[in-house]
């Protein structure tokens, strides 16, 4: 039924019982106007004087609806409706909400109700200055944006809704979202009893980032629960794109604790595929979801200056939130760019219900066993692993056919699908990211879902068995079949303290939060190669030397820079950013890593490097680590990686990270590397850097006091190490059985370099893979006064149990 005529303008009061002002709302008033609106009432007037601007607004309090309901006589009727449903039938729940929605729309707003929801947009107009602004009408229920139940997308919301008749329509939708099946399904999932929860509805003043951007903003790794990040999610246009998982956004990450030392940490950002932006139609007052040009697609939508800024501002939302809650409160928020302006505004802000709800520091850590052919792969979302029968549908008149356990395989969801999310194993879709509604809905479930596929529908064959594995990292995978996995619950607290520092060997950033989590003491290991080939993937010298290249290889390093003007900030940038992550992680505890040691043969293979590796016999012993740093053939190549390590350190205020030296064969080789160092801006000693050697050349061993008088430190190899003393290639089948660490040889070179390095007031740790292999091995060293030990992350509890049983013993001696 249509509202009664609108009133003139002077004939309506102003605003006194229904409605509050954003700017009015206390904290005292969250069962007045709802999580939502209360808490933008609240930043409204304590946060706007800190910098962080929200859109001017009013919200219509849930008194209103009751008032509302109360007037047109339904609540007795909305009662004998709810009475008897079915909790187990979604046709039963179907034909209840019609009824319920169907009623409140029929119902006239009471007129002095009206008339004050008219007083309230009339002043608002007269603050923003503009007749009949463009205004946002946003539902709030008093139990919503709870730090346990979020209720996000259950209710309505409506933008660009503009003159005085279409907000009071708009006001009666959003009451009557709170009978929607996706509203009630959760209520009683939740626990909540639908007569005691009401609805205020927001008006904001509509940013107009349909002609800019928008998105979400966590104030922690929305996969790990890691909280010494800011993630921010980017889209074009509108951001229920992000929401409704339709595109893959920009992400970018921003530690915490740097940022507020006045650091600049942008650690991470990544490009997503933004296909598409929803934007406002002036004419028709209806949202459109247009295609993305190319230029827009290759673009980051958000400066590096903006997503800073937004990461300043959360922080800010976030100690707010925490002083009012007494306790650590993440953060889930919303934010908006103004097209008209170029103005950015925080739109919503509700407390964070997933990872902050969790308690104590037990982790389940899964484990593939199998292998099987990859189906599909995507963006992870959690860290769990499922197998499954897959059931594709590619539209919702599918979903009835859905069964308890299977994988659901589709384009993308959004809050309708959520009956039949709940009863499935895992999830896989075609589009979205991190903060999709898939990827939120998986979480909160607590199933692996893979989204951001791009192809799933079509790679997967309906009832198919199929392994979701979100445990590889940042990368989700669909394999064929049902492989075989293992789960492990691990409890640290069942471990005390070690004298030795438990280090880990961690060279992929897509897997540092999750393991920064686990107990340790930093990385004693960091393989800068990794980050070479998964973050830059190119060859140094192709970039510096790029005139030289085949027009072929020129075109394939323009696809690969594409974005950066000047394709040496291309590599920087990229490295940087590998080696951020890691150190952010892990801060402040240090992060030693070791600059790159690939071998010739394994330099070739990155983008254009074949034009400038020599063919050598023996890579192994070839040209390889320090040897390269200082050669005229590849020293601008090491100074852009000297320039990524300056960054991190000095942009973003990253010191925990302290650098390595691999095969340095000679105490000369290591003066001039660190010259080379210097000339690049890092030098040994200042701004608290460290740099140490790699002890993998029998060499280091007898030159220990020479080295010793170079370097902070030694990391023994003990790979290369046990290589080279015994004369014997790995990597052969003839002769590998005769490759072992635990023989005297290698034990009594170990020894004396801690005893020579001890003496020189040097710490030495070990990298090489001997401790994780054998635990034997790792006491010796304990024995012999190791300062730490950098693990395998998967032999971590294992060997750590060994060390302090070592240290127990050692002590009893001692004692004794």
């Amino acid at each position: 039924m249509a509202s009664r005529a609108v009133p003139e303008r002077d004939a309506i009061p102003p605003a006194t019982r229904w409605v509050r002002w954003f700017g009015e709302i206390g904290i005292d008033d969250v069962g007045l106007v709802g999580g939502k609106n209360a808490s933008l009432g609240e930043m409204l007037r304590e946060l706007s004087p800190l910098g962080v601007p929200v859109p001017d607004g009013f919200a219509v309090t849930a008194e209103a609806y009751r008032y509302c309901l109360e007037a047109a006589g339904l609540s007795e009727e909305i009662r004998a409706i709810y009475a008897g449903r079915d909790p187990q039938s979604v046709e039963d729940l179907e034909q209840r909400s019609r009824r319920l929605r169907g009623r409140i729309l029929q119902a006239e707003l009471p007129e002095d109700l009206e008339l004050e929801i008219l007083a309230a947009y009339r002043e608002l107009a007269r603050r923003s200055g503009a007749e009949d602004p463009f205004v946002a009408v946003r539902s709030s229920a008093t139990a919503e944006d709870l730090p346990t139940a979020s209720f996000a997308g259950a209710h309505q919301t409506l933008l660009g809704v503009r003159g005085e008749a279409e907000l009071l329509q708009a006001v009666r939708e959003c009451f009557a979202s709170l009978h929607t099946p996706r509203a009630i399904r959760y209520r009683e999932d939740m626990g909540f009893d639908h007569d005691k929860v009401l609805l205020s509805v927001g008006v904001q003043r509509m940013v107009r980032s349909d002609l800019a951007s928008s998105g979400v903003i966590f104030t922690l790794d929305t996969e790990t629960g890691f909280r010494e990040v800011v993630v921010i999610d980017a889209v074009w246009g509108l951001g229920e794109n992000i929401v409704q998982g339709k595109v893959v956004p920009d992400e970018f990450k921003v530690h915490k604790p740097t940022l507020l030392q006045g650091y600049r940490p942008l650690v991470s950002k990544k490009l997503g595929g933004k296909e598409f932006k929803l934007v406002f139609n002036e004419h028709t007052h209806l949202l459109e979801n247009l295609p993305v040009s190319t230029a827009q697609r290759e673009a980051y939508c958000l400066s590096d200056a903006e997503a800073l800024t937004l990461a300043d501002w959360a922080l800010k939302i976030e100690a707010h939130y925490s002083r009012r809650r007494g306790q650590p409160t993440p953060m889930d928020i919303e934010f908006a760019k103004d097209g008209l302006t170029g103005q950015l505004f925080i739109v919503q802000a509700r407390p964070e219900t997933i990872h902050s709800q969790k308690t104590g520091l037990a982790l389940e850590v899964f484990r593939l066993e199998g292998q099987g052919p990859v189906l599909t792969q995507g963006i992870a979302v959690g860290e769990k692993i499922a197998a499954g029968a897959a059931r594709v549908i590619h539209d919702p008149s599918g979903i009835a056919r859905f069964q308890p356990g299977e994988v659901l395989v589709t384009r993308a969801t959004d809050p309708d699908w959520e009956p039949i999310m709940k009863i499935a194993s895992a999830i896989v879709t075609e589009r979205g990211g991190r903060t999709s509604h898939a990827a939120i809905v998986a979480r909160e479930l607590g199933i692996p879902a893979v989204v951001g596929t791009g192809d799933a529908t079509r790679a997967i064959t309906a009832g198919q068995e199929v392994t979701v594995s979100c445990a590889e990292g940042e990368v989700g995978r669909v394999y064929a079949g049902r492989l075989e996995f293992s789960t492990q619950t691990l409890d640290p607290s069942t471990l005390g303290p070690t004298r030795t520092q438990i280090l880990m060997n961690v060279g992929d950033p897509e897997q540092a939060f999750k393991l920064a989590l686990w107990p340790g003491d930093g990385v004693g290991l960091a393989r800068m190669e990794f980050i070479f080939a998964s973050y830059v993937q190119v060859h140094p010298l192709a970039l510096t030397r790029y005139a030289t290249l085949a027009p072929a290889v020129q075109a394939q390093v323009d696809r690969l820079t594409k974005g950066y003007a000047d394709k040496t900030e291309y590599f920087v940038d990229k490295l940087s950013q590998g080696i951020a992550t890691l150190a952010a992680a892990f801060y402040p505890r240090p992060v030693i890593l070791r600059f790159s040691d690939f071998k010739t043969n394994e330099y070739a293979h990155l983008l254009g490097g074949e034009a400038f590796e020599p063919k050598e016999e023996n890579p192994m012993i070839g040209w390889r680590g320090a040897s390269r740093y200082y050669h005229p053939d590849y020293k601008e190549g090491f100074l852009l990686e000297v320039a990524a390590v300056k960054r991190v350190r000095e942009a973003m205020g990253l010191k925990n990270l302290k650098v390595m030296i691999p095969f340095c064969r000679t105490p000369e080789e290591g003066r001039r590397v660190l010259e080379v160092l210097k000339e690049g801006g890092l030098e040994r000693g200042l701004e608290e850097l460290e740099v140490y050697v790699m002890a993998e050349i029998p060499s280091n061993v007898l030159e220990a006091e020479a080295f010793a008088e170079l370097f902070d430190g030694f990391s023994i190899g003990s790979n290369d190490l046990t290589q080279l003393i015994l004369g014997v290639d790995r990597d052969s089948a003839q002769v590998a059985p005769l490759f072992d660490e635990r023989l005297p040889s290698v034990k009594r070179a170990c020894a004396m370099l801690l005893e020579t390095a001890h003496a020189k007031g040097r710490k030495v740790g070990i990298c090489g893979q001997a401790p994780s292999d054998y635990p034997e091995f790792a006491a010796f060293l304990v024995e012999h006064g190791i300062d730490s030990i950098s693990l395998n992350p998967d032999s971590v509890w294992r060997i750590k149990s060994r060390i302090l049983e070592a240290e127990a013993a050692l002590q009893k001696g001692e004692a004794t």
